[in-house]
C-alpha cells in the first residue's frame, strides 16, 4: 500500500490548474511503492504520475533527484520526466507535502527474470551511467560503507532472533569488506541509481521500457550500481546465484560500457558490500517496523544468503 494521503477532488483540481494539462479525466491510487503516495492521473494531455513525498526523502534533496531525472530524460534515457507548471517550476506542495508530476512510462515489471531481460537491464544501466556523466551536481550516498556499522549497532543484536549469531557474522563481514573497499579515485564514479530492483524497471516483452524510482540515486562508484543489480536480479530462489543471469547482466552492461580490469577485480567485494547494505536496512526495518504497519517488511535473510554466496564460491561467477 502506498497511498498514505487522500486528496479531496477540489484540492487536486486546484493543484492541476497550475499546469497546462487540461481537465482531469481520471485518478486512481497506485498500490506499489513503500514510502511515498502515488496517483495515476489522466488529463486531456494523457497519463502522468502524481507523487506526494511523505518521509522517504529530505525535501531539500528533491531538486537534485528531479534535476537528475530531467537531465537523463533529455539525454534520451527512458525514465520519468518531471512536468513543469505554468510558472516553470516542477516541485510544488499539495496537502502540505512536497509534490511533483512526472510523465507516465509504458510497460510493467517483468514477472519472470530471464537472461535476455538481464542483458537489456545491463544495457540500460550502462546507458544511465554514461548519460549521467554531464550531470555535475553530486549527492553523497547516505547508505554507503560509513553507515553500515552504525546501522548494525542500531539493531542492538536483535538480528540474532532471526538467525543465531547473525550480528557477529555481519560484524566480521563488515570488517572484511571495509578493509578491501576501493578508495576514492580507484574506480570510475558518477551518478548511480542505487536501488534498481525488479519493481523499479519496466519492460515491454524482454526489453526494458523505462527505469523509475530515483530517490536513492547518488554519486558513487559505477561498478557498485552493477553490484546492486547482481544481487537484486540474479538470485531467482533468493539463495543461489544463477550463472546465466549474471552473464546476461554483465554482458549487456559491457556491450555499452566495458568494465575496466580494476572494476572487474573489485566486483567480489562490491557485491558483498551491496548485500551488506540491503541486509542491514532490511534488518533495521524488520526490527523497528510495527507489526500493524501497512508497509510489508522484507526478509533480511534473503540478503544474508546473498552475502554468504558472494563470500564463497559465487565470486568466481563475476569474471565473465
Amino acid at each position: 500500500m502506498a497511498v498514505y494521503t487522500a486528496i479531496p477532488p477540489e484540492e487536486l483540481e486546484a493543484f492541476l490548474a497550475e499546469y497546462d494539462l487540461g481537465a482531469l479525466r481520471h485518478v486512481e491510487g497506485i498500490a506499489e511503492g513503500v514510502e511515498n503516495t502515488n496517483y495515476l492521473i489522466e488529463t486531456e494531455s494523457g497519463r502522468a504520475i502524481l507523487t506526494l513525498y511523505e518521509k522517504r526523502v529530505r525535501p531539500e534533496e528533491l531538486p537534485w533527484f528531479l534535476g537528475l531525472m530531467q537531465h537523463l530524460s533529455q539525454q534520451g534515457l527512458k525514465c520519468p520526466t518531471p512536468v513543469i507548471g505554468r510558472d516553470r517550476i516542477a516541485l510544488r506542495r499539495l496537502m502540505d507535502r512536497p509534490a511533483a508530476i512526472t510523465t507516465f512510462l509504458p510497460g510493467r515489471p517483468i514477472e519472470t527474470i530471464t537472461a535476455s531481460a538481464c542483458f537489456s537491464l545491463g544495457q540500460s544501466l550502462a546507458r544511465f551511467h554514461l548519460l549521467g556523466e554531464d550531470f555535475r551536481a553530486k549527492r553523497r550516498n547516505g547508505l554507503g560503507p560509513d553507515s553500515w556499522r552504525p546501522l548494525l549497532e542500531s539493531c542492538h543484536g536483535e538480528g540474532d532472533a532471526l538467525k543465531e549469531g547473525l550480528t557477529g557474522e555481519l560484524d566480521k563481514a563488515i570488517t572484511d569488506v571495509l578493509a578491501a573497499w576501493p578508495q576514492d579515485g580507484d574506480l570510475p564514479r558518477g551518478q548511480i541509481h542505487a536501488d534498481l530492483f525488479p519493481d523499479n524497471v519496466f519492460f515491454q516483452g524482454s526489453r526494458v521500457s523505462g527505469l523509475i524510482d530515483f530517490y536513492f540515486a547518488c554519486t558513487d562508484m559505477l561498478a557498485y550500481d552493477l553490484a546492486i543489480c547482481l544481487n537484486a536480479w540474479c538470485f531467482p530462489d533468493e539463495k543461489t546465484p544463477c550463472p546465466a543471469l549474471i552473464a546476461g547482466l554483465m554482458g549487456g552492461y559491457q556491450s555499452v560500457r566495458p568494465l575496466s580490469p580494476e572494476e572487474i577485480g573489485a566486483l567480489p567485494v562490491l557485491t558483498q558490500g551491496a548485500a551488506i547494505r540491503f541486509l542491514l536496512t532490511r534488518l533495521y526495518d524488520w526490527i523497528n517496523t510495527p507489526e500493524d504497519a501497512i508497509v510489508t517488511r522484507k526478509d533480511p535473510l534473503a540478503y544474508y544468503n546473498r552475502l554468504t554466496a558472494w563470500r564463497g564460491e559465487a565470486k568466481a561467477l563475476l569474471h565473465v
